[in-house]
This record gives C-alpha cells, sequence and structure tokens, in this order.
C-alpha cells in the first residue's frame, strides 16, 4: 500500500523560511515523479514545484526563485525548502507522486498547513 506523508508545516514570519519533508513507502521511489501542491482556502489547488520525467523541475511563478524541491532517492524522501515567505503562500501544501510518464498524480499525503503571518 502506498503512503505519502507530509511534515514540517507551521507558522512562520513573513520573509523566514521553512522546509516541508514528504515520506513515500510502498512504491518503487525511482520509478515516480514526485511534485508538491499546496491550495489555499476558497481556492483551487496549485503546482509548486515538481520535478519532471525527463528530468529537470519545473516551479510555479509565484515561487520561482524562492522555493525549492530536492529528493533524497536513497530514503525515498522528498523535500521543499521555502525562503522569503509571503503571507500568500498560506496554504495546505501537498506531496503527490505519479509513475514516470502519467500525467496524473496517483498518489497524495494529507497535507501540511503552512501559515505565514504579517
Amino acid at each position: 500500500q502506498v503512503h505519502v506523508v507530509e511534515s514540517g508545516g507551521g507558522l512562520v514570519q513573513a520573509g523566514g523560511s521553512l522546509r516541508l519533508s514528504c515520506a513515500a513507502s510502498g512504491l518503487t521511489f525511482g520509478s515516480y515523479v514526485m511534485g508538491w501542491f499546496r491550495q489555499a482556502p476558497g481556492k483551487e489547488r496549485e503546482l509548486v514545484a515538481v520535478f519532471r520525467s525527463g528530468g529537470g523541475t519545473s516551479y510555479g511563478d509565484s515561487v520561482k526563485g524562492r522555493f525549492t524541491i530536492s529528493r533524497d532517492n536513497a530514503k525515498n524522501m522528498v523535500y521543499l525548502q521555502m525562503n522569503s515567505l509571503k503571507p500568500e503562500d498560506t496554504a495546505v501544501y501537498y506531496c503527490a507522486a505519479r509513475r514516470t510518464g502519467a500525467i496524473r498524480y496517483d498518489y497524495w499525503g494529507q497535507g501540511t498547513q503552512v501559515t505565514v503571518s504579517s
């Protein structure tokens, strides 16, 4: 059974930093593409940062230059380093996994709340 679990959310002041972690189990980690998404109250879920199937990364326009996605295949972990946080970054952050070559993300975590105060 596949499990995706996020951690590391919390309350931080504007300008601060947080690092989110995502632990994936029950899957062949190297065969999956991982990504981070977020959803703020009253808004649609949006892409934050993802690994591309062919290699490399993609970031949402609003986080480029501030957030960095990384992964540790040996530990089945994905991370999201968030710097220069803004109040508009406040949202529930989700980690997700999809099979390489697939379009849809099949596995999602329960989310972790990030709140940025002004």
